[in-house]
């Protein structure tokens, strides 16, 4: 059976006046570098500096709770965890069913291919009669099928080794947010090409129960999030992480 990991950080301050901190159960795959990942048997990423930076400002704890993406929308729901920080864009769908923040990622949907393979697939037009692949439990699946030419692309979803699959000829393109991309082209030795612009606007922001706990609890986060933004030190995290700033809408 596989173990979840769970990791544990302290916030870095305690409101004023508060009696207790509550603890934030915060659920991300772990496995989604450079945004959430595990190094040296250490949590780490954006999304996790990001959350830390958050409860420093609430006075929370957080307790972060490691499990497949595909299991974090299940997780949430049940209330097994609070929220989930691992690049949750908005979709309509998912607003129906949940409360969000506001957004702290903006990115777009990006096709990437086996280095050579720039010049016959550099369009969502060029996907047809394809195999594409996009991670199990993502929304590039949707995005996808919303194309006009859906219908003609061969969709496969994946838990794992979606970029070495590509690399290897076994699909022919991935979509993927084009941060991500671009940073997994940068840290690996696959042959991997970006195709063209990215075809979507993603918002990523971080979603609770649609209550009245889960209300209160994101109106503290949002709250949070505003000064983060306002004082620099959410541009300061991406900086960290991606040598820019992805955290404002261009």
């Amino acid at each position: 059976m596989k173990k979840t990991l769970t990791f544990t950080a302290i916030s870095l301050s305690i409101l004023a006046g508060a009696a207790q901190a509550d603890t934030l159960n915060v659920g991300m795959s772990g496995g989604y570098f450079p945004f959430t990942f595990v190094k040296l048997d250490e949590l780490q990423g954006f999304e996790v500096d990001f959350i830390n930076a958050i409860a420093a400002e609430t006075g929370d704890e957080v307790n972060f709770v490691t499990m497949s993406f595909s299991g974090l929308i299940g997780a949430l729901d049940s209330g097994r965890i609070d929220t989930i920080a691992n690049q949750i864009t908005i979709t309509p769908e998912r607003e129906a069913k949940f409360t969000f923040s506001q957004p702290y990622v903006f990115d777009g949907a990006q096709i990437v291919v086996k280095t050579g393979n720039e010049g016959t697939i550099g369009s969502v037009e060029d996907l047809s009669g394809k195999t594409v692949a996009v991670n199990l439990g993502s929304n590039f699946e949707q995005l996808l099928n919303e194309l006009p030419n859906a219908d003609q692309i061969d969709i496969r979803t994946y838990e794992s080794n979606i970029a070495q699959d590509t690399a290897l000829g076994r699909v022919d393109a991935f979509v993927m947010d084009r941060v991500s991309s671009a940073q997994l082209i940068a840290e690996s030795p696959l042959p991997l090409a970006l195709a063209g612009k990215p075809f979507s606007e993603i918002r990523n922001a971080l979603p609770f129960r649609n209550d009245d706990k889960g209300t209160a609890l994101r109106d503290r986060v949002d709250a949070a999030i505003t000064k983060l933004k306002d004082d620099g030190t959410l541009s300061e995290i991406s900086q960290k992480w991606f040598g820019a700033d992805i955290t404002k809408a261009e």
